[in-house]
């Protein structure tokens, strides 16, 4: 039987040849240029976001407690008054006339009081009449009280400093109790109103930080904090409706203004670096240390981190790497752990990465 014939193998000597002149040029490679970005130390929270109505602080329909034509008016359209200001004059000139008629006889009673009083006590008057002229006082005063209360329902003041509204009224205009007069809104902070998902319950608690935003005022932030929740869940929407408070120092919100917010929980101080820096493998995330090693090379080390709260660009890293390393953030797919890199530009996220690169070429 012919036996098969079999190449013959390959010299190891051209092998070991090829080897030994491509070796120095490996080692003589220029390290890779990378992009890195140092991991910095900010405040984080979870954000939820969330749609509110304002409401002023305090609001109230001022409207009249009779049925009465209107005297005079005190006030403009959007005029801001304090506690007590007077603001319409209702017709009273009976209700004056009647008053006037009751301190009169509350003084008479008085001092026919005063005359019997002197009286009993010279014992030149029984002591029923004394309580008779006591009885008379008495009746005297509360009528004058009645009197008063009646006067003081045509005088309509504000109850608490504010804004008003619109005048709806005129001056003769015949007003009764519920009909609008004009409307007042305590503005110097401003409640408002979100419904936030029951599943968020727990942390739901007074003091939490909100930041909102209104079409009418661009992308400016108004900064408050919640100062309640209520105390039921919708069975329908299975959410809680909570109330903040913003502070108007300058009157810019008004009420029922619709906002945008985001509601802060957990607010905290976390690792953060650019979310260009992380590498993840399944369900395992990584980074690309930039350290020196024991001869003082510039090299990438491998890192396995855990990811926490992530924000657009940016994520949180709760363990495994400290607060002032770097970490590449372009440039990964040149580099291998532990080869040797050459830091061309840090990332602060003031400018675009080709700006970066441009930059470093230069």
């Amino acid at each position: 039987m012919p036996v098969p014939h079999r190449a013959p193998s390959p010299h190891p000597l051209p092998l070991l040849l090829t080897l030994l002149c491509v070796a120095p040029l490996l080692a003589a490679a220029p390290p890779s240029g990378v992009i890195v970005a140092t991991a910095a130390q900010t405040e984080l929270a979870e954000r939820v976001e969330a749609l509110g109505t304002l409401r002023a602080n305090e609001s109230v329909m001022i409207t009249s407690r009779v049925t009465e034509t209107i005297a005079a008016l005190h006030f403009d359209d959007g005029q801001r008054v304090e506690r007590g200001a007077l603001l319409v004059e209702l017709t009273s000139a009976e209700e004056q006339a009647l008053l006037e008629e009751a301190q009169a006889r509350r003084a008479e009673a008085e001092r026919q009081y005063r005359r019997v009083n002197a009286l009993v006590a010279q014992d030149s008057a029984a002591v029923s009449l004394l309580d008779e002229r006591q009885r008379d006082l008495e009746t005297s005063r509360a009528v004058l009280v009645a009197l008063e209360s009646r006067l003081a329902d045509r005088v309509i003041r504000a109850p608490f400093a504010g804004v008003l509204g619109l005048r709806q009224v005129s001056p003769g205009a015949l007003v009764e109790p519920g009909d609008p007069i004009t409307t007042l809104d305590d503005d110097a902070e401003m409640k408002l109103d979100f419904t936030v998902p029951s599943r968020y319950l727990a942390g739901l608690t007074p003091g939490l930080r909100v930041e909102a935003r209104t079409r009418a005022h661009g992308e400016r932030v108004f900064v408050g904090e919640v100062r309640g929740v209520d105390s039921r869940v919708d069975p329908v929407t299975r959410a809680v409706l909570v109330r903040a408070i913003l502070p108007n120092p300058e009157r810019r919100l008004r009420p029922g203004l619709l906002m945008r917010l985001e509601l802060l929980f957990d607010p905290h101080t976390a690792v953060v670096v650019p979310e260009a820096a992380l590498l993840q493998r399944g369900q395992r995330h990584f980074v690309l240390v930039v350290a020196t090693d024991g001869t003082g090379r510039t090299v990438a080390e491998q890192r396995e981190v855990h990811i926490g709260i992530r924000r657009p660009g940016a994520v949180e890293i709760r363990d495994g790497l400290d607060v002032g390393e770097r970490v590449i953030t372009d440039g990964h797919q040149r580099v291998r752990p532990g080869a040797e890199v050459r830091v061309l530009a840090v990332d602060t996220g003031d400018a675009p990465l080709q700006r970066l690169l441009e930059e470093s070429e230069t």
